[in-house]
């Protein structure tokens, strides 16, 4: 029998969440929106939309996989809207939110490359690769199987090299 859980509980539980994935969350949808601003909106539409389905979480997968999907819905809820199609967005790494380790020149080369990827290669990559997902939690996340996720990824990869081939990175894929 399972136990209900009251107000306090489930405030504490999203508190719990939001220190583990926001960082996180937030460099992915920076990565999907190319705005900082964007991006942090969309985070905090995430977590209060989890907030709001927190009680009925079946736990079918893991959290990260289940907050990743939210914000990963939240962000193209956002680029599908009329207006954000008519603004133009360049990334530049000093527009990334910083990450929790320095960058080396061959990583921020990459992670460049990576954004410049058609969508569905680029949300299998940042998955994948800065989401440390598996394929099999990635294919959970994004609603398709663990073998999409597999030849996405070789597409990736392979659309990768050819951007990073005059660069001098291209051995590091």
């Amino acid at each position: 029998m399972e136990t209900v859980k009251g107000p306090d509980s489930l405030e504490k539980e999203m508190e719990r969440m939001v220190i583990t994935y926001q960082h996180d969350l937030l460099r992915l949808c920076f990565a999907y929106l190319c705005d900082e601003e964007l991006a942090k909106d969309a985070l905090q539409e995430t977590f209060l939309k989890a907030f709001r389905s927190l009680s009925g979480f079946q736990r079918d997968c893991s959290e990260k996989t289940w907050l990743t999907r939210i914000a990963i819905n939240t962000c193209k809820d956002i680029r599908r809207s009329a207006w954000f199609r008519y603004i133009a967005r360049e990334i530049t790494l000093d527009m990334l939110p910083e990450p929790a380790a320095p960058v080396q020149q061959i990583d921020a080369s990459i992670t460049l490359a990576v954004l410049s990827l058609p969508p569905k290669l680029k949300e299998a990559a940042l998955l994948c690769w800065y989401q440390e997902m598996s394929y099999t939690e990635a294919a959970q996340t994004l609603n398709i199987s663990p073998q999409a996720v597999s030849n996405r990824m070789k597409r990736a990869r392979k659309k990768l090299r050819q951007i990073l081939e005059g660069s001098g990175f291209h051995d590091a894929l």
